[in-house]
């Protein structure tokens, strides 16, 4: 792996310190970002109002990290998934979703698998390889912009955002900047298991949309389902999201993904309500995505239907999350899973 120092990793605070110790002025850290993430350039040669000497000097301790993707797959939806493998060879997700708009939402990965267990995740299978530097989550969205536009971005790919918080915190403020790729607090949603302690600490330092993987309403069927909920149980979690939503003035959001016959129940839907009744939330209902090795099904349109309207009328705000790129391995972890397969039955025959 290259040991020059890779700029894609520096928040702008971070380069303006970087090259105040090269002797140069702080207007040369928006000068550099505009070029990185404005015009995707990643050879300092091509940095024209930049000096020859400082280009020369910067070629020779600094680098541009790039990703390209290792396979892509398009589903007739228009979603499209890419699978990239890291310098080190660690291979993570991102997928591109399609919105009503021109523009598309992206769908990133913040670590190399996961350490949580969910029961009802792919990359829980794999377990964690490794965090993601700040450049390597950013480099997801570089890389999605060359297919087009994008509104949105969601952490909600491999990984736990939270479980990597110094890196996410640092690529969300590359991701703002208005020199650099210039989203807004407001186009950016972080998404938790449920990590109590970071859920505060995030607060403080940076805004950003949360939204927080909920899946059952009572802590037996939670744990069973989402070993973190043995750490922070639902009376403690919930506690912090009126408390995140309280003090930001924002609502958080509750992911539900329904799975046959575990938690699509309307009793279960019943004990919905009445938990998050004192936060201001909204609840996205996602269908269970199967997938190989899971014994968790989809439950049927007429159950989905149901629970959304139970939720809906006690004053719930719920909307069902339409199913995008069922006919590719789009559910996270699926796509990484297949192609390590087949690398796995390649080295061993």
């Amino acid at each position: 792996m290259d040991d020059k120092i890779d700029l894609k990793n520096m928040t702008h605070a971070d380069l303006v310190a970087y090259l105040d110790s090269l002797g140069q002025p702080a207007f040369r850290a928006r000068q550099l970002f505009k070029w990185i993430y404005q015009q995707r350039v990643s050879d300092f040669a091509a940095m024209t109002n930049v000096s020859k000497a400082l280009r020369e000097d910067l070629s020779a301790r600094c680098r541009i990290s790039t990703l390209t993707p290792l396979t892509v797959q398009d589903s007739q939806d228009g979603t499209r998934k890419y699978l990239f493998s890291l310098e080190d060879g660690a291979t993570i997700e991102a997928v591109r979703i399609p919105m009503e708009t021109d523009k598309a939402t992206l769908c990133i990965s913040t670590q190399a698998g996961c350490a949580m267990g969910c029961a009802f995740c792919m990359t829980a299978t794999s377990g964690l390889s490794r965090n993601l530097r700040a450049g390597e989550i950013v480099n997801q969205v570089c890389a999605a912009l060359e297919d087009g536009p994008l509104g949105n971005i969601v952490m909600m790919g491999m990984g736990e955002p939270l479980h990597n918080l110094d890196n996410v915190i640092d690529a969300l403020n590359i991701l703002y900047l208005d020199d650099g790729l210039g989203f807004g607090a407001r186009r950016v949603t972080l998404s938790t298991c449920g990590l109590v302690p970071e859920m505060l600490e995030l607060k403080k330092r940076i805004k950003v949309n949360l939204a927080v993987s909920l899946n059952a309403a009572d802590d037996e069927l939670r744990s069973r389902l989402m070993p973190i909920n043995h750490r922070y149980p639902l009376a403690e979690l919930i506690a912090a999201c009126e408390k995140y939503s309280r003090e930001t003035k924002q609502r958080v959001t509750f992911e539900y993904i329904l799975i046959k016959g575990v938690n699509d129940s309307l009793v279960m839907a019943k004990k919905l309500v009445k938990l998050l009744h004192p936060v201001r939330c909204k609840i996205n209902l996602i269908c269970f995505n199967q997938h190989p090795g899971s014994d968790f099904k989809s439950p049927d349109e007429n159950t989905i239907r149901a629970f959304q309207k139970y939720l809906l009328d006690h004053g719930m705000v719920a909307t069902l999350r339409a199913g995008k790129g069922r006919d590719i391995d789009a559910a996270c972890g699926q796509l990484k899973g297949r192609m390590d397969s087949k690398t796995h039955c390649t080295a061993t025959r």
